[in-house]
């Protein structure tokens, strides 16, 4: 039970942050992505601010014997760079630049009910499930 609060609380605390810098906006999104047009830095701060906190937190934070509510930290193994993760990697550039949306934002923005969140998170779900029966189906 103590997990689960601290997994409520940690999705919580980022669902305000992405409300609180407009990050669930896409139009602030993709005014970041049009360097041609009229470009928005307001994202560039947030990403800043979030790779600043994670280098210095992960630092600290892995230098603990064990996370506090688990036995153990549950990191990757893999550092391959393949063709799934080069193929997700781009389909998520495209997703997130054609709809403003990725799925943190997207999901605060479904729980407002705006629509085209909605729609993104339907979308996503949708594409989720379609993932998981490939990797089932797909010959080891």
């Amino acid at each position: 039970m103590t997990r689960w609060f601290a997994a409520l609380l940690a999705g919580a605390l980022f669902g305000a942050g992405l409300a609180l810098s407009r990050m669930t906006d896409p139009n602030i999104v993709l005014g970041f992505l049009d360097l041609a047009g009229d470009f928005d830095p307001r994202l560039a701060f947030v990403l800043a601010g979030s790779v600043i906190t994670t280098l210095v937190a992960f630092r600290w934070v892995l230098r603990r014997p064990r996370p506090l509510l688990d036995d153990r930290f549950r990191l990757p193994l893999s550092r391959a760079i393949d063709r799934p993760l080069v193929t997700g990697a781009v389909l998520f550039g495209i997703g997130w630049g054609l709809a403003g949306y990725c799925p943190g934002p997207a999901l605060v923005g479904a729980a407002a009910g705006v629509d085209s969140a909605l729609i993104f998170v339907a979308a996503m779900l949708a594409g989720s499930l379609l993932q998981a029966m490939m990797a089932h189906t797909r010959p080891a």
